[in-house]
């Protein structure tokens, strides 16, 4: 790769990070309760942000990328400088533009240059810009002394007069720390104030000596009062003294009104300089093939090392082998863990672009919605977060079109009017589950059995249960929409999520009722680089089973299975576990046992699981997933193939798609189950 290409690569990166900062920064700036007034460190961060990729921009040659963070950071420079007030039409111009200088990164990256014409935006910004700036505040402060006025810089003194306006508690802190010290004990004092309010400026006093140390002036504009405020330092060192206003000379300190938000202590969108290195994901996909050869190698010598030890006893070469089998056990564990761990990054990167979507698209429908994020610091395998990032869109317009209703609807149904959508992330031990739920109607289970006669998918002479009704939701071309609109009604959707997550070893699970809302929820195993998996025997075959996807094994006899509907089922708990025997799947020859008893190997969750019936368990093994090629890539039930310790090829089940099979015929609660109302507390028929 060329040098050009390595630069214009390693920009896309880097700007592809500003970007996602920039509009974390604008939705903070956004849901600020007083929509006039923006927080001074996340104005600055965004003014910083959009600096930066104009200079980045220019030194690729990316003229119009670096021609509208030109322009943005004007008029973000005119509003930390006070000459433009904040406005919603302000807000919408940083938005667009934010999206347009994503849209000519993405059309780069992809080769196609910067197609989008700029235009448009550069008029609108430049309207934005001339409607009516306003003048700087010339409030004054007393108290203060006159050589540190002189010394503020233009935006400085802008936020001494905006504090002075909103009539914020004015400190003066005079410090003094030893020489050697003092860029450290400055830097923890500043990251203390911060947690108070405003630091306007600091200065350093002339006459520092290695004796005396140095003497630093800090202005602070701060909700706190004096008496707080002396509490909570040290008056050794340090010295507080509260400046007056001119405008309101003969008031108290304690009786100035804050009106000014509170800052958050270290703002985190300020990017600093940290000792990371930016790794190509290839490079490392690189690396963690060759630790997947590692793991079946080491798995080889373990085998080696079991058949000497049974042919030979423990012979010292035995022993040594074993020993030495340990130890390699140990550094490739070490080194798996630490390559996955490097592949890890937080699902907040995902949840991020999603909230714009909430906002775009909820503007579009008209709906006011509250989107709820939790567990944004859950982190996912990097491949596996970009391949999530399509199915959450999907379903997060669902929620917004089929689910939040409209305001006067939501207030005739006795809801708040803004509805709401929790987005989820939880680790549950080796798996993560992703959870989309909503306060909207729910799902309508007499729509869909209505759509699914017209369309061919139910038998009007059968009656269906509620799980069987909501899987009809994940047939190919399957809407419930009226119309056909921008957002829905394509029949593309649901289908697409189920397919996405099954490819990715997951699976998907939905809880709803009417009138009060609908739950979707994805589990996904950590990563698919190198899993545990149970390795069983179906006759003389041997199938690998992915560990993540287990819930537990039992062993039945044949008399503990039944049929319901030409289906096996069999009792698990106070449950009915549907049965599917891997023998019949893949049409394998049957055999003589001379033995009554079955492995049922439980695998999904919730409402989805199925026991896999097996006619013995080997044991478990820790196995790197090899695709099949073209040819067999999409083998039902098939995910790929891996390698034992005794050099055996075998195939991995693929248990999302062994259960998807299950379900579309059958499921664990059927209507001619006695039990079926009790155990779901829902009618088992529509």
């Amino acid at each position: 790769m060329s040098k050009p290409e390595n630069l214009l690569k390693e920009f896309v990166a880097e700007a592809e990070e500003i970007i996602e900062n920039l509009n974390q920064n604008l939705l903070a700036m956004e849901a600020t309760e007083d929509k006039t007034t923006v927080r001074p460190d996340v104005l600055n961060a965004i003014f910083r942000a959009a600096h930066t990729l104009k200079g980045m921009s220019g030194m690729v040659g990316l003229k119009k990328v670096s021609e509208i963070s030109h322009r943005l950071e004007d008029m973000l420079d005119n509003l930390r400088m006070g000459k433009l007030p904040m406005s919603q039409p302000v807000m919408d111009t940083l938005f667009k533009g934010m999206e347009l200088l994503r849209g000519l990164i993405e059309s780069v990256n992809a080769g196609k240059g910067e197609e989008a014409d700029i235009t448009p935006m550069l008029q609108q910004i430049q309207q934005v810009m001339s409607g009516g700036p306003k003048s700087p505040s010339s409030a004054g402060a007393e108290g203060i002394d006159p050589a540190l006025l002189k010394v503020l810089t233009e935006y400085e003194t802008h936020r001494l007069n905006e504090n002075i306006r909103l009539k914020i508690n004015l400190f003066e802190f005079t410090v003094r720390f030893p020489l050697e010290t003092f860029d450290k004990d400055l830097a923890k004092l500043n990251t203390k104030l911060q947690s108070f309010g405003e630091i306007i400026t600091t200065l350093p006093s002339p006459g520092m000596s290695p004796e005396a140390g140095i003497v630093f002036k800090l202005i602070i504009g701060t909700k706190t009062d004096l008496k707080t405020l002396q509490s909570q330092f040290s008056q050794d060192q340090l010295e507080i003294r509260p400046i007056g206003l001119k405008m309101e000379r003969g008031r108290s300190d304690e009786s100035v009104v804050p009106a000014a938000p509170e800052e958050d202590k270290g703002s985190g969108s300020i990017r600093s300089i940290t000792p990371t290195v930016r790794v190509d994901i290839g490079k490392l996909d690189t690396l963690l093939n060759v630790v997947g050869e590692l793991v079946l190698n080491k798995a080889v010598i373990g085998q080696i090392s079991k058949e000497m030890s049974h042919n030979q006893g423990f012979t010292t070469t035995g022993v040594e082998l074993q020993k030495a089998y340990q130890a390699l056990d140990r550094r490739v564990g070490e080194l798996q863990e630490g390559l996955v761990e490097i592949r890890m990054i937080p699902i907040g990167q995902v949840f991020d672009r999603l909230v714009r979507v909430v906002r775009k698209l909820s503007r579009e429908l008209g709906k006011e919605v509250d989107l709820q994020i939790s567990g944004e610091e859950t982190k996912l395998d990097k491949s596996m977060i970009e391949e999530i990032a399509d199915p959450l869109m999907h379903l997060i317009r669902n929620s917004l079109d089929h689910g939040i209703e409209l305001k006067e609807d939501r207030l005739k149904a006795g809801k708040p009017e803004i509805g709401i959508i929790n987005l989820r992330a939880i680790q549950k031990g080796n798996n993560v589950v992703i959870e989309v739920e909503d306060d909207g109607l729910g799902v309508d289970l007499a729509k869909i059995y209505k759509k699914g006669l017209e369309r061919g998918l139910l038998d009007k002479n059968k009656e269906y249960d509620q799980r069987e009704l909501i899987n009809v939701l994940f047939t190919p071309g399957f809407s419930t929409a009226e119309e056909v609109t921008e957002v829905s009604g394509r029949g593309v959707g649901l289908d697409v999520v189920a397919k996405n997550i099954s490819k990715l070893s997951g699976l998907v699970d939905v809880e709803t009722e009417m009138g009060k809302g609908t739950k979707f929820s994805i589990t996904l195993p950590i990563t698919l680089v190198i899993i545990k998996a149970l390795v069983v025997r179906v006759g003389t075959e041997i199938y690998a089973i992915p560990l993540n996807s287990v819930s537990e094994s039992l062993m039945i006899q044949s008399k503990d299975i039944r049929t319901v509907e030409k289906r096996e089922v069999t009792r698990l708990r106070d449950h009915t576990l549907a049965l599917l025997r891997i023998r019949d799947v893949f049409h394998l020859p049957a055999t003589e046992s001379g033995e009554d008893r079955l492995y049922v190997i439980v695998v999904g969750l919730a409402e989805k699981r199925i026991g896999l019936v097996v006619d013995a368990i080997e044991g478990q093994q820790e196995i790197v997933i090899k695709s099949l090629g073209e040819f067999l890539r999409d083998t039902p039930g098939i995910a790929g193939a891996t390698e034992l310790g005794n050099r055996k090829t075998i195939l991995v089940l693929d248990v999302a798609a062994l259960i998807e099979e299950a379900t579309k015929t059958h499921f664990s609660e059927k209507k001619n189950d006695p039990d079926a109302k009790k155990k779901t507390g829902q009618p088992a028929v529509i």
